[in-house]
């Protein structure tokens, strides 16, 4: 396991990128951090950054052409696509890509993750809160971002993306935090029966306005790693439906520990934080159905068990 913060020196980072031309990742593996470890302390550092292109003593990058990402697939490319799925915008110029968020850090990420060179900027928000909005030009990842099923204005015709099996956890932990939580609560609904029950309740979740980028989400979670989850709906007289896409107590744990398969992804700190508990081994949690939901959330459907 990597520690959670490792030191680097300016004048050693500056030798080994600058000086002996070595990739992010030859750095990387040299001082046991990640990839976007590097590149953060190479813009803290205030070391220009090069280009993407052909690596030093090794073959050259994916073409930005054909079915591959035009980064190449990786768990962080499976991220970001995940993150702007869920929280992005693709421009209706065919160029831009917007990602707003109130972390700063975590749109330092996607920017570490898909190599992007502007900088993110403070913005107000409609409710007058403060923001951060991080937008570029690419056409090219705009097209590619097209053809895997994203759209413009997308929150009500979103579809199922062509996204790897193998990366398909990256990609949900993505979904997760651009429009999903992970809440943990204390449940004391029947103590007036007993002192004793009091329970702690766990929920994954993910929110979206189109139910059938839901329903393909836990059709493709439920075949790749057995897991059930539930689907519900929350209808508001004059707004479209929102759905919801829930799993609760031991298929919560198992869920967390697959999106998180190790310390060094990228992810919204915070939701970490709140998962980091449940990502020891504690043995089997006992499979319990989903607790009491929210006022307003009304059952939909739950895919079977398997024999």
């Amino acid at each position: 396991m990597r520690p959670s913060y490792v030191p680097v020196e300016a004048e050693t980072l500056r030798r080994l990128y600058v000086d002996e031309r070595l990739t992010a990742e030859n750095i990387a593996r040299q001082l046991g951090c990640t990839p976007t470890t590097v590149l953060r302390r190479l813009r803290r550092f205030a070391v220009p950054v090069r280009p993407r292109g052909s690596r030093p003593g090794g073959a050259p990058p994916l073409s930005r052409r054909g079915l591959a990402s035009p980064l190449g697939w990786s768990a962080e490319i499976a991220w970001a696509v995940g993150v702007v799925a869920t929280d992005g915008n693709l421009g209706r110029d065919g160029r831009h890509l917007t990602v707003t968020s109130k972390d700063f850090d975590f749109l330092e990420t996607i920017r570490d993750c898909l190599g992007v060179r502007a900088r993110a900027t403070r913005s107000r928000s409609g409710s007058g809160r403060f923001t951060f909005r991080l937008q570029w030009s690419d056409r090219e990842l705009h097209a590619w971002l097209r053809g895997i099923g994203l759209t413009p204005a997308k929150s009500l015709t979103l579809q199922p993306l062509a996204i790897p099996d193998a990366l398909f956890a990256d990609f949900v932990r993505g979904c997760i935090d651009g429009d999903g939580s992970v809440t943990v609560y204390v449940d004391t609904y029947n103590t007036d029966k007993s002192e004793r029950y009091v329970y702690e309740r766990l929920y994954v979740s993910l929110v979206s306005a189109s139910h059938a980028f839901l329903d393909w989400m836990q059709a493709t979670i439920h075949r790749i790693i057995s897991l059930n989850g539930s689907i519900t709906v929350r209808r508001i007289e004059g707004r479209s439906p929102l759905w919801k896409l829930c799993y609760a107590k031991s298929e919560s744990i198992e869920l967390l520990r697959r999106l998180y398969h190790s310390p060094a992804v990228p992810c919204l700190a915070r939701k970490r934080v709140i998962a980091e508990p449940f990502l020891r081994p504690l043995g089997h949690a006992p499979s319990r159905p989903v607790g009491r939901p929210r006022a307003g959330w009304v059952y939909n459907r739950q895919v079977p068990r398997p024999s």
